[in-house]
């Protein structure tokens, strides 16, 4: 019965067991990337005077200053009574971890250039600077900015008239009319690029084509996606030759320059604004030389160096060394030094975690990736998943997918993201290890090479993939071809 009570209270206690404070802030330190953990270092030195961040000109400085720390003759004191300090963790300022590029063998580099990915101007900038070369009344482009902000990623407006002009009166404080609204709607469905402010993907490609009005196919098009659109999009392009009187040669061509219009046009949209508020800077660089050793390395940015700030250092010796009773605002002052310090050294040694987690996972997903960091060959990356590169680093699965969220590698042969060398694999009847990665570059190749007017079926591609020494089933095929966005062989038919 005793035994019984005593493992109820085990799995209790298992159940309410939480995080620390101390491990909470490394698992945050963990999930930054690089830019928002200088930001996130920045604020922590503004916050805590009790640590100093010091940057790479002012280290043979502080050198200078340890060695003169060095001849002096610090007494250690007693411990107190009442207020009990172990002043030897408050002592040793010298004792802290280097945050700059440190390579393998804790040997320093110089920091790599840095590599930014962002867009000078965004498409909402760009839309608007097309508005200020608009000659047109005041309220009108007042309206015309609003209906801009309010396109979706696509470029697509999907607000109503009313909408708009009901939002213009709530948000935008000034009243205007439905005739205004669909005069500045006008105007910037006349902005580059051809579709912007559609409603659809119909009115969306009418746009497009009606921005050519003197091509010789122009009215045939313009049927085309007017009257048959159903047909169109679901490639019934069979159906559509007989239907028209214009020889099947100008249809079929007429059809082909339809397909090669932007069905999305604002497909930067998202992506501009993406880079331009975030840029990218690579959190990690690995560099391989000709022999084809691979040398790793952190990118810390313009992180400063963290040690404990001097003056707090010196008031726990101060206080700390006199053997006398403190008065009331000194045992204040050493209280608040103290509780200062322990911060500081909490986020030092957070921060310590940080770096040699970050570096053991990255060196294990370099030694999984070997060939691929060498050679730059996609299709030489090893299948890989978290658990692999957990086990090699020897961490938690958890907090290997913290450390490779929106984290960035730059190479010799450009800047991935760390999820990049993950993908799932496939084993072959004689053992051969092959990544999904690897598969879906065949299969791409099979079907972009195909007979157009007979697209292979997915069961046909199962015999194809085969043959090329990839024995997988058609539900895979299915699988991959819809994750890389391939319509099945009916849509894929062409006339």
């Amino acid at each position: 019965m005793k035994q019984g009570n005593s493992l109820e209270q085990k799995q209790s206690l298992q159940q309410t067991l939480t995080l620390t404070p101390q491990q909470m802030l490394v698992v945050k330190l963990i999930e930054m990337p690089v830019l928002e953990l200088e930001e996130r270092v920045k604020t922590e030195v503004q916050d805590n005077p009790a640590l100093d961040g010091y940057s790479p000109d002012s280290e043979n400085e502080h050198n200078n200053e340890q060695s003169q720390d060095e001849d002096s003759d610090y007494d250690s004191g007693e411990q107190m009574s009442s207020e009990e300090i172990d002043l030897g963790d408050y002592r040793t300022e010298d004792d802290i971890p280097d945050y700059k590029l440190r390579a393998n063998n804790g040997g320093s580099i110089t920091r790599p250039e840095d590599i930014p990915f962002s867009d000078t101007v965004s498409f909402y900038e760009n839309l608007n600077s097309q508005l200020d070369e608009v000659h047109e009344d005041e309220q009108i482009i007042k309206i015309a900015r609003y209906i801009v902000g309010s396109l979706d990623d696509d470029g697509f407006l999907r607000k109503d008239i009313q909408t708009i002009l009901d939002e213009l009166e709530i948000y935008g404080g000034f009243v205007t009319n439905i005739d205004e609204v669909k005069k500045a709607l006008a105007v910037v469905r006349e902005l580059e690029p051809a579709g912007i402010g559609a409603s659809s993907l119909q009115e969306c490609l009418l746009l497009q084509i009606d921005r050519r009005k003197d091509d010789r196919l122009h009215d045939l098009k313009h049927t085309i996606i007017e009257k048959y659109f159903d047909d169109f999009v679901n490639k019934r392009w069979d159906k559509l030759p007989p239907r028209f009187t214009e020889s099947r040669e100008d249809v079929t061509k007429a059809l082909d320059e339809i397909s090669r219009l932007n069905p999305r046009p604002g497909i930067a949209l998202g992506e501009s604004i993406d880079r331009t508020n975030n840029t990218i800077i690579p959190d990690f660089t690995v560099e391989a030389d000709e022999a084809g050793n691979l040398t790793v390395t952190l990118n810390n940015y313009e992180i400063p160096d963290l040690r404990i700030e001097r003056s707090f250092s010196e008031i726990i010796e101060s206080l700390g060394s006199k053997k006398t009773q403190l008065t009331k605002d000194e045992k204040s002052a050493l209280s608040y030094a103290k509780q200062k310090i322990d911060a500081a050294k909490g986020f030092i040694d957070a921060m310590t975690t940080r770096r040699n987690t970050l570096m053991s996972t990255m060196n294990a997903i370099v030694q999984l990736q070997h060939d691929f960091f060498v050679e730059g060959d996609e299709l030489q990356l090893r299948p890989m998943i978290l658990k692999n590169v957990a086990d090699l680093a020897g961490l938690d699965i958890s907090t290997v997918s913290r450390v490779c969220n929106s984290k960035y590698v730059q190479t010799n042969y450009g800047v991935y993201s760390l999820k990049f060398f993950f993908s799932d694999g496939f084993v072959t009847e004689d053992g051969e290890e092959l990544s999904s990665r690897e598969i879906r570059h065949a299969l791409k190749e099979c079907i972009d090479n195909e007979d157009k007017s007979k697209p292979l079926t997915d069961a046909a591609l199962v015999a194809v993939m085969k043959e090329k020494g990839y024995p997988i089933a058609r539900r895979t095929i299915a699988k991959y071809r819809e994750k890389m966005g391939i319509p099945e062989s009916r849509l894929r038919k062409e006339v």
